[in-house]
């Protein structure tokens, strides 16, 4: 007789090494070849910070259920096709809010990110990442977390609205000066 297996996988046994990891590259970076200025170090934690912040609230925990029955239903009902029609108005606000700081460290991050539609590509890029993640977990590991188009469309204008939001922002003198010291490339 086939037993099932069940067990949650919490955030904390791999984004705190995952942090760990990246603050002592920073740390060798900083100290060794004098890379980083204060206000660039501060930019890259703040920004690993978030990151990880966002990787724990799209996938974490993670409900492992193999086994007997698990995965009852099939994968491809857990894909939502159907944009707009079915959006859940506050998970799509959330998704928006969630995207708009990566939108905002694009330009100050790499200069390559001026144009709204390398933002749009950027966001919609991590977007789809993530969908294709949680659709594999899904199917892997019974995680009961669902792929939605209307996901994809609100991450992107999150990203898109930080961008413009940034680049507005730079616009104020004082504001821009500061985002000039933040920023890992002098364009901004």
């Amino acid at each position: 007789m086939e037993e099932s297996i069940m067990f949650t996988v919490d955030s904390t046994y791999i984004l705190v090494p995952a942090l760990i990891i990246f603050l002592l590259y920073m740390i060798f970076a900083g100290l060794i070849r004098h890379k980083f200025s204060l206000g660039q170090t501060v930019l890259l934690i703040s920004y690993a910070i978030y990151f990880l912040c966002m990787i724990h609230l799209v996938f974490f925990p993670i409900e492992v259920n193999i086994g007997k029955y698990a995965n009852l239903t099939p994968w491809y009902k857990s894909i939502n096709f159907i944009p707009i029609v079915t959006i859940d108005i506050p998970t799509f606000l959330l998704n928006i809010i969630m995207m708009l700081p990566f939108g905002m460290y694009l330009p100050l991050l790499n200069k390559k990110y001026q144009s709204v539609k390398k933002a749009a590509y950027s966001g919609l890029f991590v977007s789809l990442t993530f969908e294709f993640i949680q659709l594999l977990i899904r199917v892997t590991l019974g995680n009961g977390r669902s792929t939605d188009i209307n996901d994809l469309i609100a991450n992107t204008l999150g990203a898109v609205v930080g961008f413009l939001l940034i680049k507005k922002l730079s616009d104020v003198t004082i504001v821009n000066r500061i985002l000039h010291k933040l920023s890992l490339e002098k364009g901004m």
